[in-house]
């Protein structure tokens, strides 16, 4: 007998497989078959998964690389909703010409050793400052800011030039300082504000000409969070300032009061803050 007759049988003797089949009813050799399906189609599902996985580029723990910029924000109110206090509202105190705060920001020299920052923090500007200052930096001691924020890392740049420098930075009255502005405030050794000054914060994002993934617009917005909380405690402030940025949508601004400016460490006392 072949080794086939044996298995499957003939026409008058059924074969081992034949007779093991016929233990099992219909209903159980339906429900083998769909399992069986099920099972299959399962793996196929995760055998596309584990491509389209393999293939889609991790999520970058670090920024993309996109610029973080905020478009400069002239003073609104700010409205944080019902988990927080509208913050001061500084406005009537503030003198500005809003079109002279959206162009590029300029340097002057001006007496007592100040140099007045005035303008929107674009791209490019931390080049400016540091030729202002390898050309002027013998007689400059004071920063003076009216700014309504750019560039985050143009801000930051400014700022470390300033504390390398040892120059102090003010906010006088009359001014805006608002959006990255503050961080360029971090950098002096001595910060002070004026009564009238008005000091904004409120959330960035970063500006690229491809579209994010969600995911990676989340991981972007945290890694950026995350590098300003560094940087402000590089500059001895507390980086628990920072959540009233977080608090506020980029149309808006929270104006920090004199207790926070102080609190925050913002503004100093006048002693000058130690490098770290």
């Amino acid at each position: 007998m072949s080794n086939q007759q044996a298995l499957f049988g003939s026409a008058t003797q059924p074969g081992l497989f034949k007779r093991y089949v016929t233990r099992f009813d219909d209903g159980e050799i339906m429900r083998c078959a769909f399992y069986g399906l099920l099972i299959g189609a399962a793996m196929v599902i995760g055998l596309d998964i584990k491509a389209l996985y393999d293939e889609r580029a991790a999520l970058d723990p670090l920024p993309t690389g996109g610029t973080v910029y905020v478009e400069p924000v002239l003073p609104p109110a700010v409205r944080t909703g019902t988990t927080q206090a509208p913050s001061v509202d500084p406005r009537e105190n503030v003198t500005l010409d809003g079109d002279a705060l959206r162009t590029p920001m300029t340097f002057e020299l001006r007496p007592g050793g100040v140099l007045a920052a005035e303008g929107s923090i674009d791209l490019g500007a931390a080049d400016r400052f540091a030729s202002e200052i390898e050309a002027r930096g013998e007689y400059v001691r004071t920063l003076s800011l009216n700014s309504p924020g750019g560039s985050l890392e143009d801000a930051m740049a400014i700022a470390r030039l300033a504390r390398d420098k040892g120059l102090s930075t003010q906010v006088p009255d009359g001014a805006l300082c608002a959006s990255s502005c503050p961080l360029v405030m971090a950098g002096g050794v001595v910060r002070t504000a004026g009564e009238k000054a008005a000091i904004g914060l409120h959330q960035f994002y970063a500006a690229t000409n491809a579209v994010s993934a969600p995911a990676q617009a989340m991981s972007d917005a945290q890694a950026t969070a995350a590098r300003i909380s560094r940087y402000l405690m590089e500059m001895d402030v507390d980086p628990t300032l920072w959540l009233h940025a977080l608090d506020t949508p980029p149309q808006s601004l929270y104006y920090l009061s004199p207790d926070e400016l102080a609190k925050y460490r913002l503004v100093t006392s006048g002693t000058p803050v130690a490098s770290r």
